[in-house]
């Protein structure tokens, strides 16, 4: 019998609009993610600022108004993991044997024009491919994570993350 000490994470629901073509995927939501109900919480990740720079929006804007704009622009944002037992909120601190992948198969049915997945950071990179089943068809390109774990300066962070505004 195997006793967890850990909380369990549970994702949050993708931000996604009709005709999505890039997927941006996170690992899993950080304690203040989950405690907001909003992807990238922590004000110190970079994903609003970035986001915000390379779509022309307020990275302080309302979080009703910063999901509007990456869904006017095609973009979804959702996590590789839907469940997962973590204390804190690094991705290395993620117990892997209580990882459970998010619904691609069914996800990328309901949204067939996603063309691209771009991974933010190693950690959902690898959680996708080793838990996800068909979805070979796509183009898929790792990101620098934009963590405040990840200690890559902002300017080196941006640009990399321009491919997606491509």
């Amino acid at each position: 019998m195997t006793i967890h000490n850990s909380p369990q994470v549970r994702g949050l629901p993708p931000i996604v609009g009709g005709r999505p073509r890039i997927l941006i995927l996170g690992n899993a939501p950080s304690v203040l993610s989950l405690a907001k109900q909003e992807y990238y919480g922590n004000p110190q990740n970079a994903f609003w600022r970035i986001t915000g720079e390379l779509f022309g929006f307020a990275a302080d804007a309302p979080y009703a108004e910063r999901t509007a704009a990456l869904i006017s622009r095609g973009v979804a944002v959702w996590d590789a993991l839907a469940l997962c037992r973590r204390p804190g909120s690094l991705d290395s601190a993620v117990e892997r044997d209580s990882m459970v992948a998010n619904d691609f198969p069914t996800f990328f049915a309901a949204h067939p024009d996603i063309e691209r997945v771009y991974f933010n950071g190693a950690a959902a990179e690898a959680n996708f491919r080793r838990l996800a089943t068909g979805t070979a068809h796509l183009h898929y390109a790792r990101l620098p994570s934009t963590s405040p774990a990840h200690t890559v300066g902002f300017s080196t962070k941006l640009a990399a993350w321009r491919v997606i505004a491509d």
